[in-house]
């Protein structure tokens, strides 16, 4: 039995005491998503089923093959599949895409929902050009410190499987715009930044993107390439998001646990 994003599996659950029990467990759905612009292919996610047109529109504004909303002519899922293909092919149809950008966004190697775009080895290889934006206002550390919390009331899938990561857009103010999860963390902030795109908000200066796990280079470039100047996330952010961070004067905290966190990269009060 399944539903969209989670199904279930017997499984035989092994207790401290040493009892064994046969119990039902319910476990994220993990299936591929092929992304075609113009007909042509462009990347394939593995992804949790569900926000999957926000997904394919999130993915090439963040990657920079598409910049602006209105670039967007249409965005479907392929009907002319197999059976087995049916629902996991999204179609975008745009004008004016980067095809220079389309290039460096085709997997080299295969990606996984864990790592994302695999295999760009180096900063320049991956770094795309960000558009300006102005250094982030100074922060109240006592407004980023309610954020994991709310992040974790909108993931509502988490709860049931435990195994989802989330990605949330909030105000400077702290006031919670969207939030949305996937199996894996690229995927879950390209649903926010395509939702925004379908809305026809962009960019979105004045945003904090707010992660439920680390902030990797590619998260920070997502963020970037969206005119979102601060990046709060739970867990640690690597090297390169730091590096790339500082080189934009964003705003990157880190390890937010209760009221403590550390700032990375620019200015909290």
């Amino acid at each position: 039995m399944s539903s969209l994003g989670q199904s279930q599996r017997e499984v035989a659950r092994l207790e401290a005491d040493g009892t064994r029990r046969d119990v039902t467990d319910q476990l994220v759905v993990e299936e591929p998503l092929e992304i075609r612009l113009e007909g042509e292919s462009i990347a394939v996610v593995m992804r949790t089923p569900g926000d999957d047109i926000a997904l394919a529109l999130g993915f090439l504004f963040s990657e920079g093959i598409l910049k602006e909303p209105d670039q967007v002519l249409s965005v479907a899922y392929c009907q002319d599949v197999t059976e087995e293909a049916q629902g996991n092919i999204v179609q975008v149809v745009a004008e004016g895409a980067d095809k220079e950008a389309a290039e460096h966004a085709r997997r080299q190697v295969y990606a996984s929902s864990s790592c994302g775009l695999c295999g760009k080895a180096t900063l320049e290889s991956v770094r795309l050009l960000a558009p300006p934006m102005p250094p982030p206002p100074p922060l109240a550390a006592s407004m980023l410190a309610t954020l994991p919390e709310q992040l974790r009331t909108k993931q509502a899938l988490f709860d049931s499987t435990g195994g989802l990561h989330a990605a949330g857009l909030f105000t400077y103010g702290g006031e919670m715009r969207l939030v949305r999860e996937d199996i894996g963390r690229h995927n879950a902030c390209d649903k926010v930044l395509g939702t925004c795109v379908m809305r026809e908000e962009w960019p979105l200066s004045g945003h904090v993107l707010a992660l439920s796990g680390r902030a990797s280079f590619e998260m920070v470039q997502k963020a970037a390439m969206a005119g979102i100047g601060v990046v709060a996330a739970v867990s640690a952010p690597s090297s390169l998001a730091v590096d790339f961070a500082l080189e934009l004067s964003m705003t990157l905290v880190g390890f937010m646990r209760g009221s403590s966190m550390n700032v990375y990269a620019g200015r909290v009060a």
